[in-house]
């Protein structure tokens, strides 16, 4: 019989759905979700409602507006504006309604564009930040900010965690607003499908990344949760709380892209369009600090890149619409 009552914010979200599968496997459990049309998020009066109305035991934060290099170009208010009022109004809600337990989903974005690798927790707020994506790392800086604050003022277990670009089930896979795993897929995909005899991929190719499966997200998000007060706070500090969560391996973008298109089969003529913006020229997570507290990612880039195909041919009819 479920004993604890478990609120996942953006469920329909690619981590969030990822949480919810595996919390739905405990039985003591009983997972809390609300769709969009029954609770807008950017709504306080709504979200605080919810809250009042439901006795909830803990919170994941997943809810957030995502999306690529373009899309953080192209509209940068929403990015800001949408990500600050829905945390806001989830912390600050969780907080009115007693709910003592909260995970707070960030980005590596927080860190800044020309930070030392690999990225470490201490990084924060020592430098500027990448400026295509600034807006959505300011938002995610004030989350982390704003469950340190509830910690200090009102005692509360609210943590944060911060992972890598993440992949897997359930992803955007829209050919303009989509990050950039899914993006290569569906062109090459696309592209085999329709005889192509070559593929542009985007920027210089020189870039390393670091990619985490959404599968491992969910894992290690609820590990955090659940760690006991005293092995959280012995490793993390009042105003450095957040746990980065990564494989603490990366590779180039070029790299990537020759792995996705052996993956889907695509065996045409693969260049670089270089006038295409890079990004930050390395992103990788320093981990130690959580796999410190006993957490290791468990699922190999190629492993994972094959089953997001997978999943992605099994779905291709309803991510057209």
């Amino acid at each position: 019989m479920a004993n604890k009552t478990i609120f996942v914010a953006g469920h329909r979200g690619m981590v969030g759905s990822a949480i919810v599968r595996q919390l739905s496997a405990d039985n003591t459990v009983n997972v809390l979700t609300c769709g969009r049309d029954e609770l807008d998020l950017l709504n306080q009066q709504a979200v605080f409602t919810f809250f009042a109305d439901h006795k909830i035991d803990q919170v994941y934060l997943a809810a957030a507006k995502v999306g690529g290099i373009v899309a953080n170009n192209t509209y940068p208010a929403e990015f800001i504006y949408e990500n600050l009022t829905i945390q806001n109004n989830i912390i600050h809600g969780a907080h009115m309604a007693g709910v003592q337990d909260l995970l707070f989903l960030g980005s590596s974005c927080i860190y800044p564009k020309l930070a030392q690798q690999p990225m470490a927790e201490n990084a924060l707020l020592t430098d500027t930040l990448e400026p295509t994506n600034e807006p959505y790392a300011i938002a995610k800086i004030a989350g982390i900010k704003m469950c340190e604050s509830y910690n200090r003022q009102y005692g509360r277990n609210y943590r944060s965690v911060m992972p890598t670009n993440l992949y897997g089930e359930n992803d955007n896979f829209h050919p303009e607003n989509s990050h950039v795993i899914p993006a290569l897929i569906r062109r090459f995909h696309e592209a085999k499908i329709n005889g192509d005899q070559e593929v542009v991929a985007w920027g210089s190719g020189e870039p390393m990344r670091e990619f985490l499966h959404v599968d491992d997200m969910a894992a290690a998000s609820i590990y955090v949760m659940n760690l006991d007060q005293a092995t959280y706070n012995a490793n993390t500090q009042p105003m450095l709380s957040h746990i980065n969560v990564g494989t603490g391996i990366d590779c180039t973008i070029r790299e990537l892209v020759e792995t996705v298109a052996k993956i889907v089969g695509f065996t045409g003529q693969i260049s670089f369009d270089a006038t295409k913006p890079d990004g930050a020229p390395r992103k990788l997570m320093d981990v130690s600090r959580l796999v410190s507290l006993g957490w290791t990612a468990n699922i190999a880039l190629a492993q994972g890149l094959a089953s997001t195909y997978e999943w992605f041919l099994a779905h291709q009819d309803s991510l057209r619409k």
